[in-house]
């Protein structure tokens, strides 16, 4: 049989079409609810919001870095300067393939890879968005073109016109101005993040460094419009920064000059001062190196052969070297002994060429082997006579003898402006038992009293001692720093001077110091011939290695580094003390004869003129042309 045709229920299907449609159209109403619902919540219940999202994502606010103060020395010659050079810079947030474009520049332009290292180490660094990040400084011509010829392969790069620092003398002022370099990541953590958005680069020692927070300035602002692709449609706000503060240092470029020719190429340092207001004149210290290498990222190559030098270019050696003082401070020495009154000016001792302790074997040789028979306080400065100052010292004693090394400023920091520098080291008895845990000997005593033995000093604090016996005992603390936007600095914490129960014993020393330079017998009488005016002088050799007992020291048998080193202090003119000076010069071997020449030469750049004559104002007022007692 046929198969049963159904039959269609047209009302069954329209049903099922209307059930349909009604869901569709619910769920079209449902949909258009939460569309609704969702443009009221933008557009109005978190308009606020959103509003200022975009803004941010439209309106960016860039740094304006300050340009740093320049410093000049006492005549106004530039010793720091900012040059502006064409500099490759990189926003990250703009960046689309980070690590392929910093790979396509060095490609581009044949860059060696520790800059590539460079560049992944200021990636690191964190910064503030959008700021732009220096990779690479001084871009030649040929370079900003290949960078512009293919700028459409890297989107966050970009060429900018920037200042970078500049020391146009090189490293003549290296050790005393010092330098600035990259800001590191450990620095970034510790500074001001508003203050430093933007800049790039940070004093890192010298007057660069001390000075950093008067040198920097403050940050300005510009508020830009951007499009979507970040670059500047127009600038909305903007704030100059304020420039750095000025400074002029106490340095004198024709003195500094003079001192580093008088020292040669030999290694060494050099400070001048003038006592009556502390200001350092030249400050000198040999090999230097160039500060300019520094500025925009020293290479490896270059560093590690500055740092592994035998002959230490980067280290400091006015302030930071410490060395036996020698027989420098034997005035001092002599001064303590007056003041404390275990010596008079006539008190006279019987040098045999050697010193011995009572019930002592040892002897403590002077340097004249054959002796200078009895000596008093003018003989012993003038012949620098060990004995005398052996047998002085012994009379002080140790704890005596430490404390008036201290009071003229021997083993502490003397400086105003020069956070670089040493203490270094005055022994005493409480000293040996904290680090040796052995009593103090006599011994010791003893040659402390010639300027051996565990005392270390610093050539800048040789000169402040020096320049305290040329001022009577006034402290006027060393500093490089003469006016900073023309106001002195200030001394907040002033050492007091030196008040001796008989002020005659400044002018007592000061006369065996004359002696020195001017006396027929005087141990440098050479380097004040021909002088045009008084010199008050002592010399210094010390030791570099112990000599044994009975033994003599053989220049010729000791290795050039182990040679004893040379020293000189002086001051002049003697009547009325204008300039100070404290040469060190390392392995020298004679203080007298080699570094005594030098401090000569420097005093006469600084008080004669062209024509070799004594400048008026540096002339005594006792024999000046027209004063009434001539």
């Amino acid at each position: 049989m046929p198969e049963a045709i159904p039959i269609k229920d047209h009302e069954k299907e329209s049903r099922l079409v209307n059930k349909r449609l009604l869901a569709c159209a619910v769920l079209v109403v449902a949909i258009s609810c939460a569309l609704v619902a969702r443009m009221y919540v933008l557009q109005v219940v978190e308009f606020d919001y959103h509003s200022t999202v975009s803004e941010n994502n439209r309106v960016h606010v860039l740094p304006i870095t300050p340009p740093r103060g320049l410093i000049y020395d006492r005549n106004g010659v530039l010793l720091a300067d900012n040059r502006p050079s064409f500099n490759l810079t990189i926003i990250r947030e703009r960046a689309t393939n980070l690590k392929g474009e910093l790979d396509t520049v060095v490609d581009l332009l044949h860059l060696p890879p520790e800059d590539r290292t460079l560049f992944d180490k200021e990636m690191k660094q964190v910064r503030h968005p959008f700021v732009p990040v220096t990779l690479f400084y001084e871009l030649t011509e040929k370079q900003i073109a290949v960078l512009a010829v293919n700028e459409y392969r890297l989107p966050g790069l970009d060429v900018q016109a920037q200042f970078v620092r500049h020391y146009p003398m090189g490293a003549h002022f290296a050790h005393s101005i010092g330098y600035v370099g990259r800001i590191n990541e450990k620095e970034a953590k510790t500074l001001d993040s508003v203050e430093y958005r933007g800049t790039q680069s940070i004093g890192k020692t010298g007057i660069e460094k001390f000075y950093e927070s008067e040198l920097h300035g403050h940050v300005g602002y510009e508020e830009v419009e951007t499009n979507a692709q970040g670059r500047v449609m127009r600038v909305l706000k903007h704030t100059d920064p304020t420039p750095g503060k000025n400074i002029v240092l106490s340095l004198d470029v024709k003195l500094q000059e003079a001192a580093e020719e008088a020292l040669g190429d030999r290694r060494g340092s050099v400070v001048a001062l003038d006592p009556s207001t502390g200001e350092v004149l030249a400050m000198v210290s040999k090999p230097s190196f160039d500060p300019n290498l520094f500025v925009t990222g020293i290479s490896f190559k270059q560093y590690a052969a500055l740092r592994d030098s035998i002959d230490r270019p980067l280290f400091n050696r006015v302030l930071r070297g410490l060395y036996a003082p020698g027989s420098t401070i034997k005035p001092e020495v002599a001064i303590a002994g007056l003041d404390a009154g275990v010596v008079t000016p006539s008190t006279k001792v019987f040098d045999p060429g050697y010193y011995q302790l009572p019930d002592f074997d040892h002897k403590y040789r002077n340097w004249n082997h054959s002796g200078d028979g009895w000596v008093d306080m003018d003989a012993a400065i003038m012949r620098s006579n060990d004995t005398y100052f052996y047998d002085l010292a012994h009379r002080l004693g140790i704890d005596r003898l430490h404390d008036y090394m201290a009071m003229f400023g021997l083993g502490e920091k003397v400086s105003l402006d020069m956070f670089e520098e040493s203490p270094g080291l005055m022994p005493s008895q409480a000293w040996k038992r904290a680090t040796r845990r052995q009593p103090w000997f006599p011994g010791e005593t003893v040659i402390l009293g010639i300027g051996q033995g565990y005392m270390q000093v610093t050539p800048l604090q040789l000169a402040q001692a020096t320049a305290l016996i040329a001022n009577k005992g006034v402290w006027n603390r060393p500093h490089l720093a003469k006016t900073i936007d023309g106001v002195a600095p200030v001394d907040e914490h002033p050492r007091p001077n030196i008040l001796l129960k008989n002020p005659d014993d400044w002018e007592q020393v000061n006369h065996g110091m004359q002696m020195v330079m001017h006396n027929p017998r005087g141990i440098a009488r050479a380097a004040a011939a021909g002088a045009q005016y008084r010199i008050a002088g002592k010399s210094g050799t010390a030791q570099v290695v112990a000599i044994k007992q009975g033994e003599r020291y053989n220049r010729l048998k000791t290795r050039e580094r182990y040679r004893d080193n040379a020293l000189f202090v002086g001051f002049a003119p003697a009547e009325h003390p204008q300039i100070v000076i404290s040469v060190m010069i390392e392995n020298g071997e004679a203080g007298g004869r080699v570094a005594g020449p030098v401090v000569r030469q420097i005093m006469d750049a600084w008080l004669l003129d062209q024509n070799g004559h004594l400048k008026p104002q540096y002339a005594s007022p006792t024999t000046a042309p027209g004063n009434p007692h001539v």
